[in-house]
């Protein structure tokens, strides 16, 4: 044990899990304070007739809803520009979030920045810097999450690309947990297999990558070893069945551990999916399910012990290699491609890749030390496929 056994831990909010608690969100927003909430999602929801239900429901029980849902995959500081414009054109009190990962960010952030006068990059997760804010100014959020991945939804944290140069940045500040969740398995029922697998592996990549950052934090790291046996067992069989209420529910729990055991640190597996889905426009949960095999080899001579004890947990024979090899087959399983190539990937970006990893906040909690040098030949071996990485 090498590390300062000393920290600070924060853990999450009220959070309501159950088949059918979607109709309870009026009167949790209630409690919480809303009388004229924005309603944030994605273009993609927006037309569904969830999100209109949840709509009616709000207006009939005299809550004074709108709908927001510029809101694209990796989401801009053009969304965000447009969801504050949307909030004072309506004079909103509060924001309600239905959605995946994207909407959870640009929803948390206009809560956040509608009454802040520092631009919303003097905010980023760097030291003390979200002490910058006037929290104050800061609106109440209510979380209902339609996807199991990000775990969004119980996080203090929202992931921003700046248009100017194309870089994701993530934006912090304790008063962006939404002070209430609403985890209804039912509204992930029509979620498609490719994006439920592509989520589900953005929850084990929270969850194993926190794991493997050298910091004291058992609870953390309990809570996401938890959560990888609960992706074992539940993500394929909500990817073989959408409609399967108990998997979406267990993922749903899986997803929102990882999110609360990721305070700890990340690592180098999104400090590559961060460029790459600003600059490709690459899913973020697909981006790390391609990755995490890459990483996890590069950062064997510091991870192995830990990666045995996962192994142990998963009930793997083999320690770190029957590891790797159980979570290639995991991919194969959910139908996650091999390498970056097969998303249409090239080397070419790979010194831009690289340098805008090496300044990705994750990067610092990754436990091998990075280059810019290591990130270049960890992107390149990606799209390749090479998991022999010195």
């Amino acid at each position: 044990m090498t590390y300062d056994l000393s920290a600070r831990w924060t853990y999450p909010t009220t959070i309501h899990v159950g088949a059918g608690k979607a109709a309870d969100l009026p009167r949790h927003a209630a409690a919480i304070g809303l009388k004229r909430p924005l309603v944030v999602t994605d273009k993609g929801l927006a037309g569904l007739p969830m999100i209109a239900a949840a709509v009616e429901r709000l207006r009939a029980a005299g809550l004074q809803a709108a709908l927001f849902s510029e809101v694209q995959g990796n989401p801009t500081d053009t969304n965000l520009t447009a969801g504050i414009a949307a909030f004072r054109a309506g004079n909103h009190d509060g924001v309600i979030v239905i959605g995946g990962g994207s909407a959870m960010d640009v929803g948390k952030l206009v809560a956040l920045m509608e009454g802040q006068t520092v631009p919303v990059w003097d905010l980023e997760d760097i030291g003390d810097w979200w002490t910058r804010a006037n929290a104050d100014a800061i609106h109440p959020i209510l979380a209902v999450p339609t996807t199991a991945g990000t775990g969004s939804e119980v996080g203090r944290a929202a992931v921003l690309t700046n248009t100017t140069d194309h870089t994701k940045k993530i934006i912090f500040h304790p008063k962006m947990l939404p002070a209430l969740v609403i985890g209804d398995p039912e509204l992930a029922t029509g979620l498609p297999p490719a994006l439920t697998a592509a989520t589900g592996m953005d929850a084990f990549t929270h969850s194993f990558e926190t794991y493997c950052v050298e910091s004291f934090h058992p609870m953390a790291d309990g809570i996401a070893l938890e959560s990888m046996r609960l992706i074992r067992d539940w993500l394929p069989r909500a990817v073989r069945d959408g409609r399967n209420v108990e998997a979406r529910t267990y993922m749903f729990a899986a997803a929102m551990m990882g999110g609360v055991a990721f305070q700890k640190g990340l690592g180098a597996v999104h400090s590559l999916a961060h460029p790459l889905g600003a600059l490709y426009d690459i899913q973020h949960g697909l981006a790390n399910g391609v990755i995490l095999p890459y990483v996890v080899a590069f950062n064997r001579p510091v991870i192995e012990r830990k990666v045995g004890i996962v192994a142990h947990m998963l009930e793997i024979d083999g320690g770190f290699d029957g590891f790797l090899d159980w979570l290639l087959a995991f991919r194969r399983e959910l139908g996650i491609p091999h390498t970056l190539a097969d998303l249409g990937v090239t080397t070419a970006d790979a010194d831009e890749i690289a340098v805008k990893a090496l300044a990705d906040p994750s990067t610092g909690a990754n436990p091998r030390k990075m280059t810019a040098e290591d990130f270049r030949r960890l992107f390149i071996a990606a799209v390749e496929g090479d998991l022999v990485i010195s």
